[in-house]
């Protein structure tokens, strides 16, 4: 019964995700609050009405978060010019520039996927948020690896392993699948913020 009240507040934060993001600009408020409620289930530390701390928690971080997911968003238009730019290329310096632009997708991924957690445990301010997730990427590597690790496998096994899933896949990651997904992140993420020094 634990184990399934767990599961439908992850289902709710799921949906208020989806939902808070629609507008596109406040993905980084819907992802912190998302992570908020991720880590105090991680922590059997919710509150009983998983709603209010979400939306508490959008609240609370939306102008920081906002500004945040702003700057990955030009981060990730930025790579996506320069994916561009390397297709147009061929033969050798295709294949070097091809290493390079996954060199940086990986880099950037490592850092980008702690802003949102660290925003919303601990709220430092935008510079020094966006600052710590990429030391923090590098000092706690083997959890940033498996971070990346489930990510990469959920998103395999929806879309790539089996085509003629891909419609029920994407259902499900509008109102499970990315839940469960900070949900078990949370472990690592929580277990890499013992490497921060103490504030």
């Amino acid at each position: 019964m634990v184990g399934l009240g767990k599961l439908a507040d992850l289902v709710f934060c799921n949906i208020l995700f989806c939902l808070c993001s629609l507008p596109v600009f406040t993905v980084g408020a819907a992802a912190a609050a998302l992570f908020d409620c991720a880590m105090s289930i991680t922590e059997d530390m919710e509150e009983q009405l998983i709603v209010r701390q979400y939306w508490e928690a959008f609240k609370k971080n939306f102008k920081d978060a906002t500004l945040e997911w702003l700057i990955l968003l030009a981060v990730i238009a930025l790579l996506a010019v320069y994916a561009w730019a390397v297709n147009v290329l061929s033969g050798s310096l295709y294949r070097m520039y091809r290493v390079t632009f996954y060199v940086l997708l990986f880099l950037f991924l490592a850092g980008c996927q702690y802003v949102f957690p660290l925003q919303a445990r601990f709220r430092l301010g935008v510079g020094k948020t966006l600052k710590t997730a990429w030391l923090l990427a590098a000092a706690a590597l083997p959890f940033t690896i498996l971070g990346l690790l489930v990510l990469a496998a959920a998103v395999y096994i929806s879309f790539f392993m089996n085509p003629n899933a891909v419609n029920s896949f994407v259902f499900l990651w509008a109102f499970a699948i990315i839940g469960v997904i900070a949900y078990v992140n949370s472990f690592f993420y929580l277990r890499a913020f013992r490497r921060l020094p103490k504030q």
